[in-house]
């Protein structure tokens, strides 16, 4: 191999073992795909190959990475909207042969997946120093260690309390990541000697809070694949699944919903929003 396959938003140049994909950074292009940049999967981390039609006369070329071969994509655990996910490639209905080729080529070269997890990543993690605003807190991570910053005005008594938290990568097991595109998104650190943690993100002081443009996806998942990844270099890291709504208590479910109402009435919630949030709740008890 060694062509270009140029399709919306991306490229792809297929190497000799592997694939780098670089990412337009057009006001177009997901925010997600322009902070990445670019990602080069090898050939081992793909476990199989794609071409399907896409939308208005188009078709979409994509890899699927073997689990544990990616920290970014085990991070997000099947939460990414298809728009922003990085192995997808749309080209136009016409180039479907061309298309046809390349995902043959990459088929005859990739590896049967055995089911079993590498080693290692075999993609490179987002590197550090990285940073992001939370709601109810300022995150960072310098490559070895988490810090969260509590803002008082979002922060819950229980986090004030607790103070400002430093955990170092040699604590944890693990990084749950709940897309802030869905009511109650979050990132929580999961440590290795905490046999209980609050079952609510804002109380817990290994957690920070998203919502209404905080901890956005192209910047808290990218942060949450780089502390997993550096978790998984300690040997230490869990496997990583998309998080479930805990049950709530019912006195606390109002409570949310008052609130919500409230956003609604000020006009920061659309009707919409008010109705899929307000039966998300209500779904809880």
């Amino acid at each position: 191999m060694g062509d270009v396959l140029a399709g919306f938003h991306a490229a792809w140049e297929f190497g000799s073992d592997s694939v780098l994909i670089r990412f337009e950074r057009g006001i177009r292009t997901p925010k997600l795909l322009q902070a990445l940049g670019e990602r080069r999967i090898p050939h081992e981390a793909i476990a199989a190959v794609t071409l399907t039609p896409g939308r208005r006369g188009t078709v979409v070329l994509r890899v699927v990475p073997r689990p544990g071969a990616d920290p970014l994509m085990d991070a997000a655990a099947g939460q990414l909207k298809d728009v922003s996910d990085p192995y997808r490639l749309v080209l136009p209905a016409e180039r479907e042969t061309l298309a046809e080729y390349y995902a043959d080529e990459l088929r005859a070269v990739t590896t049967l997946d055995d089911g079993i997890p590498p080693a290692h990543y075999l993609v490179s993690p987002p590197e550090a120093p990285l940073r992001f605003k939370a709601y109810d807190a300022k995150a960072t991570f310098d490559g070895k260690s988490v810090a969260f910053r509590w803002f008082w005005t979002g922060a819950s008594s229980a986090k004030w309390k607790a103070g400002d938290k430093t955990f170092s990568v040699a604590e944890l097991s693990g990084v749950e990541w709940r897309s802030p595109e869905v009511f109650e998104g979050h990132l929580r650190l999961l440590r290795r000697d905490a046999s209980e943690q609050p079952a609510q993100a804002d109380q817990d002081p290994a957690a920070v809070i998203f919502g209404l443009g905080y901890g956005p996806v192209h910047e808290s998942l990218p942060f949450a694949a780089s502390v997993l990844a550096a978790v998984r270099a300690t040997g230490s890291a869990v496997p990583v699944s998309a998080p479930s709504p805990a049950r709530r208590d019912p006195s606390d479910i109002a409570d949310r919903i008052r609130h919500l109402g409230e956003l609604h009435q000020a006009g920061l919630v659309t009707d919409a929003e008010f109705t899929t949030k307000k039966a998300e709740l209500l779904a809880e008890l």
